[in-house]
């Protein structure tokens, strides 16, 4: 069994942040957002995982390396152009031959993991798994449709009427059938926006007598691909997951609630820490408070400011801001200060968007 995991894309729903960065690296609860699609992967004991970019060389590679770190072995698959989540496993061919596989979209985080249906897989040996989850908005997502039998007989993509609550989030798993899709007189086409569709896979399967098992995925599913979606996925992963570690020096001024996890070399003073709050190494807090779900990356420094709901990327600094910041995602290396010039000084990237009190 080997993976795949698609890192491409422009995330133009996250600029001005993926104009410099792709969204994959984006942190959520300070971790990059491709990491947890790695974990979800490498805790299945899969130990080959192909990384599928636009770039032949990317800050992806730079931030994976071989996956040494995670005792698996990662290939990078250049994606020549961006032309749909089901040309992702086209151009995937080559690594995966004749192995059954695991597609992961590399923004897309299960709470909960991804065993169920790769024990379903290997349990009952389908051409196919499509995961499936309760959405309320699933007219957005691939619809499975099922007989009256409750067998899956198509799957159709962001449906006017979708016929039951469910929708394909982005996990998939195939055999070495499913590149028979690509060729021949039956072979899948772009759909009317110019893209290969990850549902014409399915279809193709279904309409060729393959076996095809929709499976549904426990926990909690977030697709992070907007402002809103990124600040709730960050909420849920520090809600989850964060345990109070302090690697840091706090003095004896600052106060602690709820969990608080603080890297290495970082120093909090006279301060207050109402978690789940996460800050990474070497950052600086001083006369600041940091409330629930704010995640403040490396290298930052927060000085006589509020925080809280946040995500404030490496290298940032806030200083002396005189209002509370809050549900903000800030960039690498900005800065946020206060002046006494009565007039305001702005350097902002294309669809920001800034809310100033009276």
């Amino acid at each position: 069994m080997k993976a795949i995991i698609a890192a491409g894309g422009k995330g133009t729903r996250l600029r001005p942040l993926t104009f410099s960065s792709n969204k994959h690296l984006i942190p959520i609860a300070n971790k990059p957002l491709l990491f947890y699609s790695i974990e979800n992967i490498v805790a299945l004991g899969i130990k080959q995982i192909g990384i599928v970019v636009n770039e032949t060389k990317s800050a992806v590679n730079d931030l994976l390396g071989d996956g040494s770190k995670w005792k698996v072995k990662i290939t990078y698959i250049h994606q020549p152009q961006p032309l749909g989540v089901a040309n992702v496993v086209k151009v995937s061919q080559k690594f995966l031959g004749k192995s059954s596989f695991i597609f992961h979209l590399g923004d897309n985080i299960f709470s909960h993991g991804i065993k169920e249906p790769y024990q379903h897989f290997l349990k009952h040996k389908p051409d196919a798994v499509l995961t499936i989850i309760k959405h309320p908005e699933n007219h957005r997502l691939g619809v499975p449709f099922f007989d009256n039998n409750n067998k899956l007989i198509k799957v159709v993509e962001k449906p006017t009427n979708p016929p039951n609550q469910f929708g394909a989030p982005g996990l998939y798993i195939f055999n070495h059938h499913v590149f028979k899709a690509f060729s021949g007189k039956d072979a899948i086409k772009p759909s009317a926006r110019g893209e290969y569709e990850i549902t014409d896979l399915y279809n193709y399967l279904l309409k060729k007598n393959y076996q095809v098992d929709a499976v549904e995925i426990k926990g909690e599913w977030r697709d992070p691909g907007k402002f809103d979606d990124s600040l709730e996925a960050n909420r849920l992963m520090l809600d989850l997951n964060l345990k109070t570690s302090i690697k840091g020096k706090i003095d004896k001024k600052t106060k602690i609630s709820g969990e608080v996890a603080i890297g290495k070399n970082s120093q909090v003073s006279n301060s207050q820490l109402v978690g789940p709050v996460s800050i990474g190494k070497n950052t600086v807090i001083q006369n600041s408070y940091i409330g629930p779900h704010a995640s403040i990356a490396d290298d930052c420094q927060i000085v006589n400011s509020q925080i809280e709901n946040s995500i404030i990327m490496q290298s940032s600094f806030i200083i002396d801001a005189q209002h509370r910041i809050q549900a903000s995602m800030i960039g690498k290396n900005a800065a946020i200060r206060t002046t006494k010039n009565p007039t305001y000084s702005f350097f902002i990237g294309d669809h920001c968007k800034i809310e100033l009190p009276e």
